[in-house]
């Protein structure tokens, strides 16, 4: 009995051997990577993506309503003032009446919350692309405990290797010492799977998404 099952798998094998093996489907290199996104307005999709991630999302139309909106958010959260050094967004912060910290005065002791620009917003993540080329530097996207971002529906893109791309075409071989996706509030569970908010970075990101129109006012 045993002889004959052997025989019986060895007669498998050198029929499967007879026949050659299929060959593996050719991949089809010019498809699409990713599948298409959730919603055909980019703006949309990014919105529903940094929420879903934690983060924050307000639609700002024009000057007054981000002034209404940072103003709601600092009355929410009882922080002050944000830490703001890039001089395009003081302009701007200063013509809609909105109050910051333009130098680093107690930075280390105050920085409850930064206002930073950044280079790109994926819609696919729902992260946030900032880089070190600003004058926030490094610090102000990692330091404070709460991070708030300033950025333009045109800044929106797909997917992170259009984002990088974004960043390439801008600065050339000069590319920032630092680049960093942010995909929504620091987080971590590493410990007994806990999670624990601002671990390695701000406990808290909201972003004020601006009108491409909304014209910086006269001084």
């Amino acid at each position: 009995m045993a002889e004959s099952s052997r025989a019986a798998v060895l007669a498998r094998i050198r029929q499967s051997l007879a026949q050659p093996a299929p060959l593996p489907p050719r991949p089809d290199f010019t498809a699409p990577v990713h599948p298409p996104l959730n919603n055909s307005d980019a703006v949309v999709a990014f919105a529903e993506s940094f929420q879903r991630v934690g983060g924050e999302f307000y639609y700002c139309e024009s000057l007054a309503q981000l002034a209404m909106q940072v103003a709601g958010f600092r009355e929410r959260q009882q922080v002050g003032p944000p830490y703001v050094w890039e001089p395009e967004l003081q302009a701007l912060l200063q013509a809609a009446g909105i109050a910051f910290r333009a130098d680093e005065t107690d930075f280390i002791e105050r920085a409850d919350v930064s206002l930073t620009s950044c280079e790109a917003l994926v819609a696919r993540t729902g992260s946030v692309l900032v880089s070190a080329a600003t004058a926030s530097g490094r610090r102000l996207s990692i330091y404070p405990d709460q991070h708030l971002v300033l950025a333009r529906p045109s800044q929106v893109v797909a997917d992170i290797g259009e984002a990088l791309r974004a960043v390439q075409a801008r600065f050339g071989t000069q590319m920032p010492s630092v680049i960093s996706l942010t995909s929504g509030p620091s987080r971590t569970a590493d410990i007994e799977k806990t999670l624990v908010l601002g671990a390695h970075g701000p406990r808290r990101l909201a972003l004020f998404l601006l009108e491409d129109d909304a014209e910086i006012l006269p001084l």
